[in-house]
């Protein structure tokens, strides 16, 4: 199971911020350092840095680290911003470049720094064309790209990719996200579900890769989710139950939840113990998701989960 922490600048951070938990990570060994990509959330408007030039930044001050993007809007960048713009941090970090691509969807966010939000349908149509277009100017297919909202010439778009720069598809659709990721992604990433979401995803998932001449087995499925994990699984709880008034709900409730999708709760080996289980489940990384502003983090905790996290 590779690990991942993954944090939501959008709710307050200084690069600063962000650099000593992608540095913390990277000393950790923990495969990948992930960010959220928004610039408002809700209609709270904190310091949020721009989540592909914060990580350019983090391409030259860590060593061995994945950098994710969970997951960039298109209606935020033209799909030629968005390929450049990745294929120069892939360059910049040596190959560490992991480019999460979704259709956007907070109306607030959008409406506030007046970026256009098109109907959902017309969003799933403009991102089928981001996919085709990131595949051609990444190298992945010859002959350029012309469709409906998106054009690239036939030619090389240079900086290449240094490796593969996997491509990302998340979100939490039954049908089109599990799709357009069976034809185009790397790695399908969704926020924890249960057994029978999961189940139906992948299916839908797997058939896709098929019928686009793909093995399913060469796409990563992942979590991003949260965890709470104390010394003993009184202290699990307790950080659970604190999250869960934190946020107005029912620690009971929130925890009957949570079970059922397989987030870490408990002692240290009860944590593991859940790993295992997704790991049986095919989930191939977990994204640790702290959705708190990001000087708020506690460091210690992290060393907790993670070292749990990994038995």
């Amino acid at each position: 199971m590779e690990l991942g922490l993954m944090v939501e600048p959008q709710l307050g951070g200084t690069y600063d911020d962000l650099l000593a938990l992608a540095q913390w990570a990277d000393q950790a060994g923990l495969d990948s350092f992930a960010r959220s990509d928004h610039y408002l959330h809700n209609d709270t408007n904190a310091h949020a840095t721009d989540a592909l030039i914060s990580l350019a930044g983090l391409a030259r001050e860590t060593k061995q680290i994945k950098l994710t993007t969970l997951v960039s809007p298109l209606t935020f960048r033209n799909p030629a911003v968005m390929a450049k713009s990745a294929a120069t941090i892939d360059e910049m970090s040596g190959g560490r470049m992991e480019l999460g691509v979704g259709t956007g969807w907070m109306a607030s966010e959008h409406d506030s720094f007046g970026l256009e939000l098109p109907d959902l349908s017309e969003r799933f149509s403009r991102l089928y064309e981001t996919l085709a277009y990131l595949h051609a100017a990444f190298g992945r297919k010859d002959g350029g790209f012309s469709g409906r909202h998106y054009h690239l010439d036939d030619m090389d778009v240079l900086p290449r990719p240094t490796g593969k720069l996997p491509i990302i598809i998340g979100g939490s659709g039954m049908k089109k996200t599990p799709t357009f990721a069976g034809k185009f992604a790397d790695e399908y990433n969704m926020f924890v579900t249960d057994d029978e979401t999961l189940t139906e995803r992948r299916q839908v998932m797997q058939q896709a890769a098929i019928n686009a001449g793909r093995s399913p087995g060469d796409i990563k499925i992942s979590f991003v989710g949260p965890a709470f994990v104390g010394d003993t699984e009184k202290e699990g709880l307790e950080k659970l139950a604190e999250h869960a008034v934190s946020h107005g709900q029912d620690p009971e409730q929130l925890e009957t939840s949570m079970r059922g999708k397989h987030v870490p709760i408990g002692s240290r080996d009860q944590a593991f113990a859940t790993m295992q289980e997704l790991t049986d489940l095919g989930v191939g990384r977990y994204y640790c998701q702290v959705f708190k502003p990001l000087a708020d983090i506690d460091f210690v905790n992290l060393d907790t989960v993670f070292s749990a996290l990994r038995g």
